[in-house]
């Protein structure tokens, strides 16, 4: 029995013990959309108007890496839950393996007010029908302590800042390390993910020459906010979050994001293959909504964070506008929209002989 169907016998086995001596009562399942997604973006005070206004309840599962979440859903998961949030990246995995079904767009009318480039990306695409619909986005730049070195830090300076050495960090994750590598020894930005084998080699020896300079490989976002906090890290590769939690405290921090480009990441919705008809008409309605004005107000203000449309934009100050990367959506233009490479295996071959130099 799968986990959506006990959850659902067993309320039907609990309210029918409750109901069964009761003359004309029946028991009747509440329309429910199973949702596997990141935690902080299933907030009950991000979607409690959605239940409120549809009626539809949701049930929440939660992932740790996208790895993870394909992994479940290729080992069968896919009549489990409605909807998941596959990285615009990976979702041409999920659609190789037959695992996702395409959407309708005539369900979803806010999908109408994306912004140009997750209108017309590529990605999340195939035979002209959308499987995984850009959701939300970002950036992962420099973040830096600002009161602790003498000028704004660039790609360089986590590849050749001896004067920082042992207080700079990295990602460990092969896909970003080396397109940080490539930026860094001037690979064009159209040929970051379709490497040949000279130019991941030339990448590979600059990742070797820095890990010298390196205090850490991190894992933990919050592990490298601490380690900010301290001053043992002074300038790191880092998500958003570290920027935002410090300078609340007190401590000047500051955001890089170099002209040789910086990285863009973008989560989408999709709806498993073996979603049940029902599963995925409630998935739609959900997917409109988090595309909406309501949903992406209130993850602007507490995420921060950027859905893909402009849905809600002008209830943003200017200011929170800027906070999440939309006063000017031209800053698009300096993103490295992350991709799979063709043969992502070699590359973490390659970052793996990295760490053990």
């Amino acid at each position: 029995m799968r986990r959506r169907e006990f959850l659902k016998y067993s309320a039907m086995g609990a309210m029918g013990t409750m109901l069964g001596t009761v003359p004309g009562l029946s028991w009747a399942a509440d329309k429910a959309v199973h949702w596997l997604t990141w935690e902080n973006l299933a907030y009950d005070k991000y979607v409690a108007d959605f239940t409120k206004s549809t009626g539809i309840s949701i049930e929440k599962g939660f992932i740790g890496s996208d790895d993870e979440q394909f992994a479940k859903i290729r080992a069968g998961g896919g009549a489990d839950w409605d909807l998941i949030t596959p990285g615009l990246d990976k979702v041409e995995l999920y659609v190789a393996a037959d695992l996702l079904q395409p959407l309708d767009l005539s369900k979803i009318p806010n999908a109408a007010k994306r912004y140009a480039p997750f209108m017309n990306t590529p990605l999340g695409k195939k035979d002209g029908q959308v499987y995984g619909l850009p959701f939300y986005w970002g950036i992962n730049p420099i973040v830096y302590r600002a009161d602790l070195m003498d000028k704004e830090p660039d790609w360089s300076t986590l590849f050749e800042g001896e004067k920082y050495k042992g207080r700079l960090a990295m990602r460990d994750y092969a896909l970003e390390a080396i397109a940080i590598a490539a930026m860094y020894v001037g690979i064009p930005r159209e040929r970051i993910f379709k490497m040949d084998d000279k130019e991941l080699a030339e990448c590979k020896k600059a990742c070797i020459a820095q890990k010298k300079l390196l205090r850490t490989y991190w894992n933990s976002i919050a592990d490298l906010t601490n380690l900010f906090a301290t001053g043992e890290v002074v300038c790191a590769f880092s998500w958003v979050p570290p920027y935002y939690d410090l300078r609340a405290k007190g401590i000047n921090m500051g955001m890089a994001k170099p002209k040789e480009g910086v990285i863009g990441w973008c989560d989408t919705c999709a709806i498993p293959k073996d979603a049940s008809p029902e599963g995925a008409a409630a998935a739609h309605e959900l997917i409109n909504y988090v595309i909406g004005p309501d949903y992406g107000y209130k993850l602007a203000l507490d995420g921060p964070y950027a859905i893909s449309t402009s849905t809600a934009r002008d209830r943003l100050t200017p200011e929170e506008q800027e906070r999440i990367f939309i006063k000017d959506i031209g800053v698009m233009d300096s993103f490295v929209w992350k991709e799979n490479p063709a043969d992502y295996g070699k590359w973490v071959r390659i970052w793996n002989e990295v760490k053990a130099s």
